[in-house]
C-alpha cells in the first residue's frame, strides 16, 4: 500500500493558526427602548477599568505569531490505509478551511453593517438629548470596520454584533456598540491626537479610538484583562495602542497632556488628576453620579485659559469608579 506522510523540518513544532483581524463600563441613556438581553454594561470592577459594570452599558429604560522554518514536505512510503486517510483528511481540512474563513469574514461584515444601522436608529431616538441626529461619518465608518467578534469569547462570536453588552469573563462585559460610538463621537477625535482611556477591558474601545487618533494610552485595573488585551491588540496589529495595568483615577502622568480622555466608570466627581492631564482645548467624556443616584454622561472641556466647562448629555447607569483614591 502506498501512503503519503508529512515530513516536518527538524525543530518544527507546528505553527499555530492566527485568527483574523471588551468592555467598558458604559452607561445607558434613559429613553424608552429596550435592547434584548438583561446585561447592560460592564461588571463590577475597580477604577481604571472600562470593561466592567454590572448593570450598565445597554440601551434600556431608566499566542504570538510564529515563523514557519520551512515547507511541509510530502514523502511517499509504504504504510497502512488509516495513515493515508488521516493525511488526506488533514489536507482537506487545511485547504477546505480557506473558503470557510472567507465566508465567515463576509458573514461578520454583514452583521457589522446591521449593527451600524441599529446605532443610527438609536442616535435618532436620543436626538433630543444628545443634540444631533447622526454621529460623524468617520466614527460610523470605524464602527463598521473594527471586528467586534475578535473582542468577545469564542462561544459568543455569533452574538458579537448585537447592539448590547456581552460577557468577557472576570465578571465583566463588552459594552453596547451605541455607547461606544456615542462616547467616541463626543470626544471629537482627530488624526494625530493622543488619547487616554480609563479602563481597557477586552480592548474594543481602544481599537475604535486607534482608528481615529495618533496614539491611545489605556489603563486597566484587572491584571488578567490587561494581559489579555495586550496580547489581543498585538495580534490584531494595533501598533498605536499602549496598555498598562493600574488605577485609572490618577491617569497616566508620564504621557500627559492628552487631547482627549474617555472614562468608563461613574465617579461622584470629576477626578482632578484627569483634568490636570487634559490639554487646553481638549475634551473628556465621563459619567458622573453616585451608584444609587441619577448619573449623567458629561462632556468636560478645558479652555485655552485653563478654565473648565462641562455639559450634561444624557442619563446613564455606570458602576462606581473605585480604587485607591
Amino acid at each position: 500500500m502506498i501512503s503519503i506522510l508529512l515530513s516536518f523540518p527538524p525543530g518544527w513544532n507546528g505553527a499555530p493558526a492566527r485568527s483574523g483581524p471588551g468592555v467598558r463600563r458604559d452607561g445607558y441613556p434613559g429613553f424608552p427602548r429596550a435592547i434584548p438581553g438583561t446585561a447592560s454594561g460592564d461588571g463590577p470592577r475597580e477604577s481604571g477599568s472600562r470593561d466592567s459594570s454590572a448593570e450598565s452599558g445597554a440601551l434600556a429604560d431608566p499566542t504570538p505569531k510564529s515563523v514557519h522554518p520551512g515547507p511541509v514536505v510530502p514523502v511517499i512510503r509504504r504504510s497502512d490505509p488509516l495513515r493515508v486517510a488521516a493525511v488526506l483528511l488533514f489536507l482537506v481540512c487545511v485547504w477546505g478551511a480557506r473558503p470557510v474563513m472567507a465566508e465567515n469574514l463576509s458573514f461578520f461584515k454583514t452583521l457589522r453593517e446591521g449593527m451600524v444601522k441599529e446605532i443610527e436608529e438609536d442616535v435618532k431616538l436620543t436626538r433630543s438629548k444628545i443634540g444631533k441626529t447622526a454621529l460623524v461619518p468617520e466614527v460610523m465608518r470605524v464602527m463598521g470596520k473594527v471586528p467586534r467578534h475578535e473582542f468577545v469569547p469564542l462561544n459568543l462570536k455569533s452574538h458579537a454584533y448585537e447592539n448590547r453588552p456581552l460577557p468577557i469573563g472576570y465578571g465583566q462585559t463588552i459594552s453596547q456598540p451605541y455607547i461606544v460610538a456615542l462616547m467616541t463621537d463626543l470626544l471629537e477625535p482627530a488624526p494625530g491626537q493622543k488619547v487616554l482611556e480609563i479602563g481597557t477591558g477586552s480592548g474594543y474601545q481602544a481599537a475604535v479610538l486607534a482608528e481615529l487618533v495618533g496614539r491611545v494610552y489605556s489603563i486597566e485595573i484587572i491584571p488578567e484583562l490587561a494581559r489579555e488585551a495586550q496580547a489581543r491588540i498585538k495580534r490584531l496589529g494595533y501598533g498605536n495602542i499602549e496598555i498598562r495595568q493600574g488605577d485609572g483615577y490618577y491617569g497616566w502622568e508620564d504621557q500627559a497632556p492628552f487631547d482627549g480622555i474617555i472614562v468608563t466608570a461613574a465617579g461622584s466627581h470629576i477626578p482632578p488628576p484627569l483634568v490636570q492631564q487634559l490639554k487646553p482645548g481638549g475634551k473628556m467624556v465621563i459619567p458622573v453620579g453616585g451608584s444609587f443616584m441619577t448619573q449623567q454622561l458629561v462632556v468636560v472641556e478645558k479652555l485655552s485659559d485653563g478654565k473648565v466647562r462641562s455639559r450634561q448629555v444624557l442619563p446613564v447607569a455606570f458602576v462606581p469608579l473605585t480604587g485607591g483614591h
